[in-house]
């Protein structure tokens, strides 16, 4: 009887960790620049696109297989650097110090521009992206639980993926001048540039690192679900999770991801036969409605208090 349960709580929590990986790209330039980014799953999808296209054509050229992963994976963090400074040039850097309504509208016009140029680059189909990671998942544990736990490897390497990622940004925040830098500009744009601080440099930097984020997170979705248009979509799941960890908060990405992969795997199994099926559709948005009723900032977010 215990098998089957820790087999949804390690299924809901790896589930949890893939949404993590979206919402940290959220968390980023919220963190470093005070702006909701729409076009957070346009980006995981170019990346994915300019990854999966470029390795196929490398592959084609007969190219060892871990040589074109690399190369690919070059390729395509080279293309969300191009965007990161087109995203500054063309657009942030004509709307610094408006309001953050014109900022978040900013970003779901490149939402969708990036969505057009990546249909028109490379095409509207369904490609497979495979790179090497493991897809049959693996019967662990059958010397202690009756029949074994039944674990997804693949979702298990992206938890350690995600894993490293966050010890990686937390390090970049916490630690580093430009990590430091990014904060303060987050806090206040006119006051970070009085100093000296690049405001221009930092939103590069910032968009690209989160361009990064959006990479290894479509490398993970994509040989899931395969790169298609809809894998843009899924930021729509990580919104709940950005919710419930905080909007500054790269742990509280995280443990937000967590707590909605596993309530939602066990509403499924547990409750969805009492309530009918689909209950995993709007679990995350109702808990995320909780939240925002009694703590809207997250788990993690920074309180604000207003005096008068």
């Amino acid at each position: 009887m215990l098998g089957p349960i820790l087999e949804t709580l390690i299924g809901g929590l790896l589930t949890g960790i893939l949404y993590s990986l979206v919402a940290l790209g959220f968390v980023l330039i919220f963190k470093a620049s005070g702006v909701f980014n729409f076009a957070q799953g346009a980006m995981v999808l170019t990346a994915a696109l300019a990854l999966v296209r470029s390795l196929d054509e490398l592959q084609k050229h007969g190219l060892p297989f871990w040589l074109a992963v690399v190369l690919a994976f070059v390729f395509a963090a080279a293309v969300m650097g191009l965007v990161a400074w087109g995203v500054e040039r063309l657009v942030l850097r004509k709307l610094v110090n408006q309001e953050g309504i014109v900022l978040f509208m900013a970003t779901l016009g490149i939402a969708y521009f990036l969505d057009g140029v990546g249909q028109t680059v490379w095409g509207s189909d369904i490609y497979t992206l495979d790179v090497g990671m493991p897809k049959e998942p693996k019967i662990l544990f059958e010397s202690v639980f009756d029949g074994g736990v039944l674990v997804d490897m693949e979702d298990l390497v992206a938890a350690v993926i995600a894993a490293a990622l966050v010890a990686a940004l937390t390090l970049f925040f916490q630690k580093t001048g430009t990590g430091r830098a990014l904060r303060a500009v987050a806090d206040d744009h006119q006051a970070a540039q009085s100093i000296g601080i690049p405001l221009n440099r930092i939103w590069v930097i910032v968009w690209s690192v989160a361009g990064i984020v959006a990479l290894v997170a479509g490398i993970i979705w994509g040989s899931k679900l395969g790169v298609q248009f809809s894998l843009s979509q899924i930021a729509l799941k990580a919104l709940p999770v950005v919710i419930l960890g905080g909007f500054t908060s790269v742990p509280g990405a995280i443990i937000g991801g967590l707590i909605i992969g596993l309530g939602e795997k066990i509403s499924e199994v547990y409750l969805g036969p009492m309530l009918g099926g689909g209950i995993e559709n709007w679990f995350a948005y109702v808990l995320a409605l909780v939240f925002l009723l009694f703590r809207p900032e997250g788990l993690f977010g920074e309180r604000h208090i207003d005096r008068v």
